[in-house]
């Protein structure tokens, strides 16, 4: 998914500046009001002790700055050697009628990035549309009235259909995501996406796509886009993952523009400018299943997606379980348990104890991907149409309903954009499948601890 703002902003960096220079002159202004009230205090000193002043000013000062600066190297020491590496602990749990006051509602257009075809609006739209709400029904694995939140569109007499994003409101530097979901949007023309990213930083800080699909896809993939230097290839053993890379053909030759069919290689460079890949590609990894994603998952009654991005040992894991029954006993208990007021009631997610990963990233130390390409990014929740993605592929992918609503260019040759926009437009009964049903999302950190290595040991 391509974040709302692609480009480099200088505001907050401006807005820095400012509140800098006000503070320094606020600052200084502070120390002559300082200085005049106690021009007669010092006065008195030094006619009192006039050899003995500069001296006593010299040790004192000496004495302060050693005092501070060994007070902050301890400060310092003692919070740079702490590390997300303990047990992971809830930080988060998204669930019924507190689950929209963890995002912020994006009121306007999609992104030129992703140009889908839809208008995002605020809570008080949606609510009053009533594409987002929260419902009780009784779930399919207790029995029991649960409520789950939903997410759908309307159609509007000017074409682009209202629509949500949601963007989260705090920010992750790691963590563990899980998102239970028993209906995702799904059929042609519709793209709904399950993401991670700082817009303002982008590509800079990275972007993780958890779960996304486009044109009724079944498969499902997980995506890492970045800035340069972000580079799966010999750091990922096969072995290590149940799925594979995405393959990559048909790139246009970069003389001729004809697309290239005897090259293929696997999407396994992060930086959205990889040679040899499709432009903003990233790395992909993709599920070893085709009943991972969009319908497949939905008729099963749901499924859980969980991503680990854990960079103190070097890996970005992803997990889909498919029916939910399939769940290992530790998630459907950290699942289950995630909501409890009492903390030593719920369970301790164990990733190790989940199975193989279906996709698998190296990051960190000794890989071809610094930590760093991943800093300071928020969940975002969205539904779109069409669009540079899905708008592109809607003749190939949806060759029927192309043929029906075919529009064509200038040169008389169908687009599949605007041929999928006018599909958009007719309001399609399909359409009533574009909805998110979710029991909840629930994130959780590792918690602080110092390394044993950097523990000393008293002889």
């Amino acid at each position: 998914m391509s974040p709302r703002n692609q480009s480099y902003s200088s505001i907050e960096e401006s807005s820095n500046v400012l509140d800098e220079s006000h503070h320094h002159h606020a600052q200084k202004s502070s120390m002559k009001k300082m200085q005049l009230k106690s021009d007669s205090s010092i006065s008195d000193l030094d006619n009192a002790l006039p050899w003995k002043w500069p001296f006593f000013v010299a040790i004192a000062g000496a004495g302060l700055i050693l005092i501070g600066k060994n007070v902050l190297h301890s400060i310092l020491d003692k919070s740079s050697s702490l590390k997300p590496i303990g047990p992971y602990r809830l930080v988060e749990a998204q669930e019924g009628h507190n689950f929209f006051s963890y995002y912020d509602f994006f009121d306007g257009p999609d992104s030129i990035g992703s140009a889908g075809y839809n208008m995002y609006v605020s809570k008080e739209k949606a609510m009053d549309l009533d594409i987002a709400k929260v419902i009780t029904e009784e779930d399919p694995l207790s029995g029991d009235p649960v409520d789950f939140v939903q997410m759908s569109s309307a159609p509007t007499g000017k074409g682009p259909r209202d629509s949500i994003r949601l963007e989260g409101k705090r920010r992750f530097d790691h963590g563990l995501f899980i998102l239970d979901v028993r209906h995702q949007p799904d059929g042609c023309g519709v793209w709904p996406a399950f993401w991670l990213t700082d817009e303002a930083a982008w590509p800079r800080n990275g972007e993780v796509d958890i779960l996304e699909g486009v044109n009724g896809q079944t498969v499902a993939k997980t995506a890492l886009h970045t800035s340069d230097k972000c580079d799966m290839y010999a750091h990922v053993s096969p072995r290590s993952m149940t799925g594979d890379w995405e393959w990559v053909t048909g790139i246009p030759n970069q003389f001729t523009g004809e697309p290239d069919f005897k090259t293929a290689k696997p999407a396994d460079n992060c930086w959205v400018m990889a040679q040899h890949q499709w432009g903003n590609e990233g790395c992909t990894a993709v599920h070893d299943r085709n009943d991972t994603l969009g319908a497949p998952v939905n008729d099963n009654g749901g499924g859980v997606y969980a991503l680990e991005w854990d960079p103190e040992n070097k890996a970005i894991k992803s997990w889909v379980f498919s029916p939910i029954q399939d769940m290992p006993e530790n998630l459907i208990g950290t699942i289950e348990t995630a909501g409890l007021e009492d903390v030593s009631k719920q369970v301790t997610p164990n990733p190790h104890s989940w199975g193989t990963p279906y996709a698998m990233f190296a990051i960190g130390e000794d890989t071809g991907c610094s930590a760093s390409h991943f800093k300071n990014m928020r969940l975002v929740f969205n539904l779109a149409f069409c669009g540079n993605v899905s708008g592109n592929r809607f003749t190939r992918e949806c060759p029927v309903l192309a043929e029906k609503f075919n529009v064509t260019n200038k040169k008389g040759l169908n687009d599949p954009v605007w041929t999928c926009n006018a599909y958009i437009e007719s309001d399609p009964e399909a359409l009533n499948e574009a909805y998110w049903k979710i029991r909840g999302v629930y994130v959780y950190e590792r918690e602080l601890r110092k390394p044993k290595n950097d523990i000393k040991v008293e002889k």
